[in-house]
């Protein structure tokens, strides 16, 4: 007869050794997915802002104006509002105006865009994949403590209105 020999500790070690390597995959993937989705939000968040930007500065009852970006202050002040009500904790970095090369043939005017960057500090979640995937401190090659710093840059047309009388 062939007698077994005792396998009941093999179990568990093998456990002890696969465990920390799933569960440290299973958290990287997990804040992958958070990372994403914070990006996501952070880009539609620079998008609005820039439409509220582009709505707001172009001139005020001034048709084919020359300086599309007049009411640039008001429109940095509102956006930057609208950006604290949907993230805490987001900054415009860029607000400013673009202008185009070319002019228009239909309006016979150059026109402008204008250009946001905000920046959006994430704090990452879990222990360990949050501190591989943290950004890095620009002054040195530490990591900053568990924060993610995304960035989004939207271009958007400037509103110009345009009432031409056809002769």
């Amino acid at each position: 007869m062939n007698a077994r020999a005792p396998t009941g500790g093999q179990v568990i070690v093998e456990l002890l050794l696969i465990l920390p390597v799933f569960l440290g995959l299973i958290f990287v993937i997990m804040e992958m997915g958070y990372i994403a989705f914070q990006t996501l939000v952070t880009h539609h968040a620079a998008f609005e802002c820039a439409r509220i930007g582009s709505l707001l500065a172009g001139p005020v009852g001034v048709e084919n104006s020359p300086n599309p970006g007049a009411n640039l202050g008001m429109a940095r002040s509102r956006a930057q509002s609208a950006l604290t009500r949907m993230i805490r904790n987001a900054k415009i970095l860029k607000f400013q105006v673009a202008r185009h090369r070319f002019s228009d043939p239909q309006t016979e005017s150059t026109n402008a865009d204008l250009v946001v960057e905000i920046e959006n500090p994430v704090r990452l979640i879990f222990p360990g994949s949050s501190r591989l995937l943290a950004s890095k401190v620009s002054s040195s090659a530490k990591i900053s403590s568990n924060i993610r710093r995304i960035r989004a840059v939207v271009r958007m047309p400037i509103e110009v209105p345009y009432s031409k009388t056809v002769k």
